[in-house]
């Protein structure tokens, strides 16, 4: 998520916006209440390249509580549909939302049913839903996304009751079984933080979820096709750190898992740290299940 002060404010706003060719197709989630800015910051997304662009309705920090940012926008349908107006209206690529089921208290389907059903009237059609409430004072966000109950029937029941939107489930799930669970009653799934912390769950998808052939077939293979944009990367000037955190979990639950990880947080942090520390460590999984 990029705020739209951010864009629009700060200094370098292109560095929020810059991606790496291979990662299409991307999004870019917004944060932001004031539909003028977030129409700016839509077309600057379209310029940029992106195949989509999010208003994030879901974080529920204090911090962007302040500047009416994320799940706390669910109070404020007009100020939505205001927003997602202004971003149809300066660009046109996917204009796309992502919110929770309801707040705080709020126990009732309808709460839902009725913000979706009033954001739609924009011409707005895919709808990524976190299927728990956000607890906007007494959780952290950690406990946001921990806490509150998952209701998977409330979205299973948006398609239902919505079926020309392209409804996509969110929250608590781990694993391509319950993907595919899950695709029985909606469009889409979006597996956000077991993604981060096993990314190779991420290899089996085109296999098990759409019958292609899969792209690698050990993480080996995965990490060798990650070095040369590691390379690249770090002759741009990039930090090794800033490229080896997201793959800290590919050996999650194997041999040498804790020591891969282990090696690249001691060492990749370092200003000077280059691809031989990945490397090395890659060696230091080898060696461990060579051994075992």
């Amino acid at each position: 998520m990029v705020t739209t002060g951010a864009l629009l404010q700060g200094n370098h706003p292109e560095r929020f916006l810059r991606y790496d060719g291979c990662e299409h197709p991307i999004a870019l989630q917004l944060g932001g209440s004031d539909a003028v800015a977030l129409g700016k910051c839509a077309k600057m997304a379209q310029q940029a390249g992106f195949d989509e662009v999010n208003l994030n309705v879901g974080c529920p920090s204090d911090r962007v509580q302040n500047s009416l940012i994320g799940a706390c926008l669910m109070a404020y349908p007009d100020k939505v549909k205001d927003a997602m107006r202004a971003m149809q209206d300066n660009c046109d690529i996917p204009v796309t939302i992502k919110h929770r089921i309801g707040l705080d208290d709020q126990e009732d389907y309808s709460v839902v049913r009725d913000f979706v059903g009033d954001v739609a009237t924009t011409g707005v059609s895919t709808f990524i839903v976190h299927a728990r409430n956000a607890i906007l004072e007494g959780l952290s966000p950690k406990e946001n996304r921990e806490v509150p109950p998952l209701k998977y029937h409330y979205v299973h029941q948006l398609k239902k009751d919505f079926p020309d939107l392209e409804i996509i489930v969110n929250g608590g799930i781990k694993t391509l079984t319950e993907c595919k669970d899950q695709l029985a009653h909606v469009d889409g799934v979006m597996v956000g933080r077991e993604a981060y912390h096993n990314p190779w769950l991420l290899s089996q998808v085109d296999e098990q979820l759409f019958g292609n052939p899969a792209l690698v077939t050990s993480r080996y293979e995965a990490l060798e096709a990650f070095v040369p944009y590691v390379e690249r990367k770090l002759e741009e000037g990039e930090r090794l750190l800033h490229l080896t955190r997201h793959i800290l979990g590919i050996f999650q639950g194997e041999a040498g898992g804790k020591q891969f990880r282990r090696y690249l947080s001691e060492n990749g942090h370092k200003a000077d740290a280059k691809i031989n520390v990945l490397l090395e460590a890659i060696d230091l999984v080898k060696h461990h299940q060579h051994k075992g």
